[in-house]
């Protein structure tokens, strides 16, 4: 799993540097999540360059659902969120059978980030729930150095996630996560090479 992660990592680093890195400051003036106190990061930077671009809060993942879904702590409040942009094989849906790759991208999830503290990144375009009431979030690990590196696009370029837009509007992360499954899929990464998914 460590040669995995690693290869995610450069992965992550070609996707980002071919899509450039982004020095907008978070957007003010917005409403985080229902329940969700406010900003809890100010232009948080990662080694990439990325930085949030919405409001955020910070919190702690007390467990992983599956590879798109986990429960945060936020505050004292357990939120479930449903990461944004990206969608994984199933695993826990239920009549319905374990998905090709929904292990893995499940074990992926649960190894880089169960227990670690996080901040999640709302967007505005996306609205605050889905329909099942989870909150909707970017979620940005808090490496130990003080970066942040965003999950969403990480499963991505590793072949761990597809991308996917739910709704007509496009998600602030877009193209970034497009670029990311393109490069993924082109070397093979992760379910790209295990499954069907063409």
């Amino acid at each position: 799993m460590r040669i995995r992660l690693a290869a995610v990592v450069a992965a992550t680093a070609l996707v980002l540097a071919a899509c450039g890195g982004s020095s907008e400051a978070p957007l003010s003036g917005q409403t985080p999540a229902a329940g969700a106190s406010a900003p809890a990061t100010s232009g948080a930077t990662s080694a990439s360059g990325l930085q949030p671009k919405g409001p955020t809060v910070s919190g702690v993942v007390d467990r992983v659902v599956d590879g798109d879904t986990a429960h945060v702590i936020v505050d004292g409040r357990d939120l479930t969120v449903r990461f944004v942009g990206m969608n994984t094989p199933e695993t826990v849906k239920p009549d319905s059978p374990v998905e090709c790759f929904g292990p893995e991208s499940s074990d992926y999830a649960k190894q880089v980030l169960t227990g670690q503290p996080v901040v999640l990144e709302f967007d505005p375009t996306q609205g605050q729930t889905d329909q099942y009431d989870r909150t909707l979030a970017y979620v940005w690990r808090q490496l130990p150095g003080g970066g942040l590196a965003m999950f969403n696009l990480e499963s991505i370029a590793g072949g761990y996630a597809l991308e996917r837009q739910y709704g007509p509007t496009p998600y602030v992360w877009k193209d970034a996560f497009r670029a990311a499954q393109q490069q993924a899929r082109s070397v093979d990464a992760g379910l790209w090479g295990a499954c069907d998914y063409s």
